[in-house]
This record gives C-alpha cells, structure tokens and sequence, in this order.
C-alpha cells in the first residue's frame, strides 16, 4: 500500500531535493541553496514522499492508497515533491512548486500547494504571492482553483528562456473562514488523488 507524506525537508534529503529540483526546474538551487532554506526559520521546506511510513515524528501521513499499486512504482521512499515558501512580513512567498514530472497530472502539486497554504495560515501570515511562467498553463489552472489572481507581469523574468512570469497573488489568509476553506481544499485533494 503507498503511503503519502508530507514531511519538513532535512539535510538528509539534500541530494536527492537537488536532483529533484534539477529535473523540475533545470537546476534553480543548489545545495547551498537548499541548505540555506534549511537554516532560515522565515523558511518553510516541504517534501512530498510516497512509500513506507517511518514512523518519524516531522512527517504527517497524509493517506494511504492501494490505488497506486498499479500506476507508480516507488522505492522505500522517493521523494516526488518539493514546496518551499518564505514568509516576510505579513506574506507567504511561495518560491518553489515541484512535482516529479512522472507523478505530474495525479493530484500531487495540489496537495503541496495546500499544505503551503495551511503553513501559511498557521504562520499567521494574511496573503500570498508567487511567480509562475506565463505559458505554464497547467501551474495557471492550480493557482487559480486555489483563489490565486494575477496581479502583474515580470518581463524576461526567466534568464534561460527570456520568458515573462505572472505575478499571482492571494489574500484573506487571516480571514476566520479561510480554515473552512482549507478544510474544503483538503478534503478535494484528498478525492483527486484517492480516486485514481
């Protein structure tokens, strides 16, 4: 049976994240950088990992399904997902949104968006903001399921392409109905991804 977790990344994942973010992303941080992440407490570091539970204390086991049986083969642990944010003043800035391109399309990207969301929430923090490629239609379609607007346009932001971001933003995070709205993306995800 897979397990899904959600665990706070350590400096044990460190080469696997870097592989991780190099297929993701074409090498957006280094070690160094994810090192730095690791050390900053206005950073949260998220990893999404299916196979055997561990039993480790920093991990929520988010569920358990016999539906991947078929569809994905795992090792003890992979790590299929990265999410960090930083938190700055009154603001989650989401920097970072993986998904292992072969688990792409199954429901995971919403389940790390999610959880950076209730991060931010319980941080305190009232809105968030992230940059996403502008032809990235597949990331446009997640942030805006989850309320996020677009606010503005980076040009050339993406130095390997010269591409422009969009600049998203979302905000009421502080708001006392964004719990009832956390528990409605939770329990979404949770059918997306059981119900394959």
């Amino acid at each position: 049976m897979a397990m899904i977790t959600i665990q706070k990344m350590s400096h044990e994942h460190i080469s696997s994240v870097v592989e991780l973010d190099l297929l993701c992303f074409g090498g957006l941080w280094n070690a160094q950088g994810y090192q730095r992440e690791l050390e900053s407490p206005n950073s949260d570091l998220l990893i999404l990992v299916i196979g055997q539970n561990t039993g480790d204390r920093n991990e929520e086991v988010v569920f358990k399904s016999s539906n991947f049986q078929s569809q994905i083969t795992y090792n003890h642990q992979s790590i299929i997902g990265i999410g960090c944010l930083w938190a700055i003043l009154e603001e989650a800035h989401i920097t970072i949104l993986g998904i292992h391109p072969q688990y792409q399309r199954l429901g995971f990207g919403q389940l790390l968006l999610y959880t950076l969301m209730r991060s931010a929430w319980e941080r305190g923090l009232e809105r968030a903001t992230l940059e996403v490629a502008a032809s990235n239609f597949s990331a446009l379609s997640l942030y805006h399921k989850f309320g996020f607007q677009d606010v503005g346009r980076r040009r050339g932001y993406y130095q390997q392409t010269g591409e422009d971001a969009l600049i998203l933003w979302r905000g009421h995070l502080h708001y006392p109905e964004f719990e009832q709205t956390l528990s409605e993306w939770h329990r979404q995800v949770v059918a997306r991804i059981d119900g394959q």
